[in-house]
């Protein structure tokens, strides 16, 4: 009985979360929230993107995968999101927020589902300078300016 109750009350959560999901798929250079176009995206490398608004076609994102200068050992790694009209940087070793196997066009999907989620970016692709510097406090971990070059 208790068994039957745990698998129902999984169900319930797991058919939630699909119901609340958000799609979000690079097409075609288009950035996709179910089905309805909110940026434009252009791959400059396989470790940096760019993304533009929709309606005048500026450039509003920069991600970049920096290797530190040390191909071969990562633990160095980290990756830089440059709200580029907003001019703030966001520089973070939190891989797992955006890695997903080599596959740049699922880690710019699976970034874009994050930005969502923490309300910098809304639902039209246009980006909330409120939630920039709350997002720029929570993960910014300002590399650049403690590394010696």
């Amino acid at each position: 009985m208790a068994i039957n109750r745990l698998l129902v009350l999984f169900l319930l959560i797991i058919n939630c979360n699909l119901y609340f999901s958000q799609e979000v798929v690079i097409k075609d250079d288009k950035v996709l929230l179910d089905g309805k176009q909110i940026l434009k995206a252009e791959k400059i490398s396989l470790a940096q993107y760019s993304f533009f608004s929709v309606k005048d076609d500026e450039e509003v994102l920069l991600y970049k995968y920096m290797d530190n200068e040390t191909p071969s050992y990562v633990n160095d790694d980290f990756f830089i999101l440059n709200f580029l009209t907003e001019k703030i940087k966001v520089e973070s070793t939190d891989l797992g927020k955006v890695s997903n196997f080599m596959n740049s066009k699922k880690a710019m999907e699976k970034i874009i589902k994050w930005l969502l989620k923490e309300r910098v970016i809304n639902r039209n692709g246009e980006l909330n300078p409120d939630r920039i510097v709350i997002f720029k406090e929570k993960y910014d971990e300002n590399i650049t300016a403690r590394t010696l070059r």
